[in-house]
């Protein structure tokens, strides 16, 4: 009797843009290994049978996106400690017959901030030594970015968002090393930042730009979006021009997915400068 090959997958709604299969679909081949990444568009109502039938449609497990990830949080058998932490779950797989969940998005941060501005950059920016990293937004990006942040030690962390009550609630994960700041107050706060991060739609293709004058940030301070369509925002645009490290989000999307195919698949791939360039001629391609 022939074994299946390991099929996975990406849900959300609408799933349509998702660049997930591609990604894995460029692993798959560039590893000669058998197996499917697709697609599944699935209503809100219906995810939860979806969860349920995942054994029996022979998926060894997938990824999760909007606005899916409070689900599979709730539906997951386990958990890592940094999908509990972080309250959202995007990936998911079989283990020892149970379904397991965790929260990729944020070491696939801090591994594209590594790749992109060198393994030393909390000293390079000074917030290894007391400069903050302020975070724009209080999402689920947001959540996740500051558990890793928070994870890799950083001490000052600096959460502003328009709803200041979401911003508040986030200072929860650690009341030591995360406060909350008013929109108004992020010029006063950008003097003594090392890494501004932007996790709101600002700067996204059919939003407004991210008005920002970058002119207070420190001299050795980096700037990181994590829009990236365009690939280049307004905001990074801003950083470049005073010459400052720009991380665009682009990174993100590719490091995050390198667990779950390791998980699915048997194998672990790198984030290659083939597969970023072939996203970027696919995202190029779609406008």
């Amino acid at each position: 009797m022939t074994t299946p090959h390991p099929r996975a997958f990406v849900v959300g709604h609408p799933i349509g843009h998702s660049r997930s299969p591609l990604i894995h679909g460029h692993w798959l081949a560039e590893h000669g290994l058998p197996g499917t990444y697709e697609r599944v568009d699935v209503h809100p109502d219906a995810f939860q049978d979806f969860i349920r039938s995942l054994r029996e449609a022979g998926f060894v497990g997938g990824n999760v996106t909007i606005p899916h990830k409070e689900a599979a949080f709730r539906l997951a058998e386990l958990l890592t400690p940094r999908a509990e932490r972080i309250g959202a779950v995007n990936t998911l797989w079989f283990e020892d017959g149970r379904l397991h969940g965790d929260n990729t998005d944020a070491p696939g941060f801090l591994a594209h901030l590594d790749a992109s501005l060198g393994a030393g950059w909390p000293e390079a920016t000074g917030v290894a030594d007391g400069r903050a990293a302020l975070v724009l937004g209080a999402g689920g990006a947001a959540r996740a970015i500051l558990v890793g942040l928070l994870e890799r030690g950083l001490d000052r962390l600096v959460v502003a968002n328009r709803s200041a009550e979401r911003a508040e609630s986030l200072t929860a994960l650690d009341p030591a090393r995360i406060t909350a700041a008013p929109w108004d107050a992020v010029p006063a706060h950008l003097p003594e930042t090392g890494l501004l991060i932007n996790t709101t739609a600002l700067g996204m293709a059919g939003q407004d730009p991210l008005s920002l004058d970058l002119a207070p940030l420190p001299a050795r301070a980096a700037v990181a979006d994590i829009v990236y369509v365009p690939l280049e925002t307004p905001l990074l645009a801003a950083a470049r021009a005073r010459g400052l490290p720009a991380v665009d989000g682009l990174g993100m999307l590719l490091h995050q997915a390198v667990p779950g195919f390791s998980r699915w698949f048997g194998r672990t791939p790198a984030v290659t400068p083939d597969l970023r360039a072939r996203i970027v001629a696919d995202l190029g391609s779609h406008g």
